[in-house]
This record gives C-alpha cells, structure tokens and sequence, in this order.
C-alpha cells in the first residue's frame, strides 16, 4: 500500500470511533460513504476531461452538499437520499432505501470535506478498492452489525480463484455474491495474468460478472465495491439481482461459478398467524430442474449453481459440512452431483477463519458436463486442511501463503499430474489424498465427509494449541453444537 493510499484510509478511518460513540456503527458509517463516494465521483466525471451528462439532478448533486451546513445541510442530505433512490440505473440501486445515519451535522459535513478534499477518480482502482475492502473487513469484524455472514475470506477467495483460473470474454456468477468479493479476486487474476485487448478490457468491465444478493444494504456495498474497482460504470444498469436466485432457474448459463452461499440450513418465511403472532414456515422450492425437493438451503444452492453452469462450466462452491453426509435430500443430490459432474476435488477447511462462529465449511470444485449415462465423477482428490490446523480471527490468521501447499496439489494447469502426498506407509500424515468413485459410492449414505489423519490434541495431551487457540475451538463447537439443536426445536415445534 503506497504512502498516499495509506493516508486516505487512515483519514477515512478516523472517523469511525467518533461515530460509534454517537451510536453509528461500521456499517451505517461504510453506507454513508458509499453515497457521498458515489455522488463525488459522479461530480469528477461531469468536469473536465470527462464532462459527462449524468442523471443527477443539479439540486441533489455533490456541489449541494458542500455549500450547506447545521440543519439546512442535514434537511437536504436526508431530502437527497429520498430523491436519488427513485432514480434509474445504477444510481437509484445505490440509493434504494437510503436514509442518513449521521444525524450530527457537524460530523457529516466533516465527512463531506474529507471526501471532497481528495481526487478519487485519479486514483488507481486498487486505492480506491483498497480503502473500500478494509472497511468493509471491518464491518465484517463487528459482531453488532452482523455483516460477518456475508463476508468470505479474502485468502480463501483468491486460492479458489487460482484453482480455477478464470480466462477472459467468460461470464463468472455469484448467486449469493454479498460484497462483491469473488467478482474482485476474478477480475484481479484476468489483468494480472492476460494483456488483454480493448474487445477483452470492454467485456471484463460490462459484460463478466453476474450476481443476486437479496438484501439491501449488502447489495448496495457490492455495487460500489464493483464501482471503485473499475468494474460496471456509472450510467450502467447493474450486475447484481435483488431477487432470490432460488425462485426459478438461471435465465442464462454461465462459464463459471463462484460462491460461497448463505450458512444456516433452512430457508424460512415469515408469515402471522390467526392469533396474529409471527410464525416461521420453511420455505421449499418446488423446481422441476432440482434433484430433490428440500428446505436446506445449501442443498438447493448446491442444485441450482449446477444448473447454472454451461456443459463445459466450472464452479468452486463454499459449503457446510451437513452438505457432504446429510442422508435423505443430501444423499440424493450428492448422487446426482457425481453423476452429472465432474466433483474432482475438496477441501476441508479448519473453524476459526469465518465472522460467523461453529462454522466447519469446505470447498467443493466440480466441472459440469453434457449427458452421460455413465457417471462423470472418476475420482476425488480430498485436502484436509482441518485436522490440527487451528486459526484464529485476530492472532493467526488465514493467509493465503497456507493455502499455496493445496493450490501446488491442485494443480491447476494440468490436474491429470496430480500425486498424492498421502501413503499408509511412509506418510500416514499426508494432507493430500485420492478417492475412487467405487470407494465414495461405497459409503454410507455416499458421505463425502472424509478424514483420515489423527487428531493430535487427542491422543497427546502435552501438545495441545495455545490456550486462546483452544477457548477459540471451545466456543466454535458450542455455537454449532447450539445451531443443531435449535434445529431439532423447530423440526420438533414445527417453528423457530
């Protein structure tokens, strides 16, 4: 990070502590900037060199905000917020549902002055991307606002995307894209790793990346976070659905998935009772297209990323262990996930890297393929990195210089050289395995939760991790153990 980035975020980050004293937290303080970044933007490119003629009426344009203070300036920020949100494209999606968090006017208009005092549009993407990312890490870090769910990893991000590698003039969807951050790391690789013509630099801008996020103010961060990284452009519709991708099949297929879908395992609606009380009921997808009708969610996110992919697409899913031994809806699916596709490699990922607590995930990669009446699946390749790896949020980390080791396994050049580090005899410990699909199918309810390696803490009682390291793992298996059994309540009540 230059000197200059270094001073903008600084700059952008002090305000932050003042504002949680008056009760505005990370992320209503990130949805202010998003809309006075958008609208300073917006008065850069109607300046020369750009002059462009953008939708935005002149008494609700930047210079408004700067030439009010006190009351006044409040009154009309709030009156601007209202107005813009009807607007068309991308700037009434920015603005959809906006209301002014800030309600000191002294800190608001010192906002606008730090804003204004800058040049955004000179600035590098990277800058201007860097400065949203780190906030946005930060909102993900504040238990209070409960941001962590729709925040992945960054680490982990970019190793899926490595293993992919995605090429340019392809299409990349997101059906559960929170802030954007799979679209990023995709689009960082293509730069970085093609000289892309300007037929390819248009198609990587416009016409790449396609997401749904359903709620508001998440979606709102994404659009910006894609805005500030050079990605879509000002007068453009968006990227990004509002609508529940679950509810009907894609429209269009796409080259490529990238996702880490919403952890919890029942989707639920909301509905009032004859007593007039509020109810959960579970909500099924009744889609032809799906293998097996179920309200776990992950398994029809699962269902429906296949069905999104072209014959030859490829896609890298973050999901819950229940999706790899659920019996039922879960074996069916698995099944069919064999069958259809090729679901050649998986990755098991350790607890402490994710906001959300009692969370064991992994990441399963398969590439889809045309109608076959014998299955696609041949093998899969499992990385454990779970069995004695302990992560923490704060003191260790993920990074992505611990995943290297799964990416040089992968082999994403040429998976066929791939080579075992695993062996009985000579390397019991080897984190890097192959399964048969005779041997998968074998298994009880065809589970592709695999583990073969010794839990060290167990059998040796003078090398067990870190106190904090271990009150970390405490508190992540009580947090899942209490989601199962608040599970079992509502299966057994019938409501949440």
């Amino acid at each position: 990070m230059s000197n200059n980035t270094s001073s903008i975020v600084s700059k952008v980050w002090s305000f932050c502590n003042p504002l949680r004293d008056v009760g505005v937290g990370y992320g209503d303080y990130l949805e202010q900037l998003t809309y006075l970044l958008f609208l300073k933007m917006a008065d850069e490119y109607s300046k020369p060199p750009h002059n462009r003629i953008l939708p935005i009426p002149k008494a609700y344009n930047w210079e408004s905000l700067t030439t009010k203070k006190g009351a006044e300036l409040e009154l009309h920020y709030a009156t601007l917020l209202r107005e813009l949100s009807t607007a068309k494209g991308i700037l009434g999606q920015i603005f959809t549902k906006s209301q002014n968090k800030i309600q000191d006017p002294a800190m608001l208009a010192k906002i606008i002055d730090m804003i204004d005092s800058e040049q955004w549009l000179v600035m590098g993407a990277d800058v201007k991307g860097d400065i949203y990312e780190k906030l946005l890490e930060q909102n993900a870090q504040d238990v209070k606002s409960g941001a962590g769910q729709y925040f992945t990893p960054r680490p982990l991000i970019r190793a899926m995307v490595e293993c992919i590698q995605p090429q340019p003039m392809k299409t990349i969807a997101d059906p559960a894209c929170g802030t954007g951050g799979f679209f990023l790391a995709a689009y960082d690789y293509i730069v970085e790793n093609n000289k892309l013509n300007k037929e390819q630099n248009t198609f990587l801008k416009m016409e790449t990346f396609f997401g749904n996020e359903i709620v508001a103010g998440t979606r709102r961060l994404a659009l910006m976070n894609l805005f500030l990284h050079n990605i879509g452009d000002i007068e453009s519709d968006n990227f990004i659905s509002p609508a529940d991708a679950l509810i009907a099949a894609s429209p269009t297929t796409y080259d490529y998935v990238l996702a880490n879908p919403p952890f919890g395992k029942k989707s639920s609606q909301t509905f009032t009772n004859d007593e007039g009380e509020q109810e959960k009921d579970d909500l099924t997808y009744n889609r032809q297209d799906f293998w097996a009708t179920t309200s776990n969610k992950q398994l029809n996110f699962v269902q429906h990323i296949r069905s999104m992919l072209k014959t030859t697409g490829l896609a890298a899913v973050v999901l819950p262990d229940n999706v790899l031994f659920e019996g039922g809806a879960g074996e069916t699916v698995r099944k069919k996930l064999l069958e259809t596709t090729d679901l050649h490699t998986i990755l098991r990922l350790p607890t402490g890297i994710f906001y959300a607590q009692g969370v064991k995930a992994n990441v399963i990669f398969f590439d889809n393929k045309p109608a076959s009446k014998n299955p696609w699946t041949k093998e899969i390749w499992v990385y454990d990195y779970r069995t004695n790896i302990h992560h923490t949020l704060k003191k260790n980390p993920l990074n992505i210089e611990v995943l290297k080791d799964f990416i040089a396994c992968y082999k994403p050049d040429n998976r066929n050289k791939r080579k075992e580090t695993y062996s009985a005899e000579t390397n019991p410990e080897g984190r890097w395995r192959m399964f048969t699909y005779a041997e998968i199918i074998a298994r009880d309810k065809t589970s592709l939760d695999i583990s073969w390696l010794k839990d060290k803490s167990l059998a040796d009682l003078d090398n067990l991790p870190d106190p904090d390291v271990l009150a970390g793992e405490i508190i992540e298996n009580l947090a899942a153990g209490l989601e199962s059994f608040r599970e079992i309540m509502i299966a057994l009540n019938g409501k949440g």
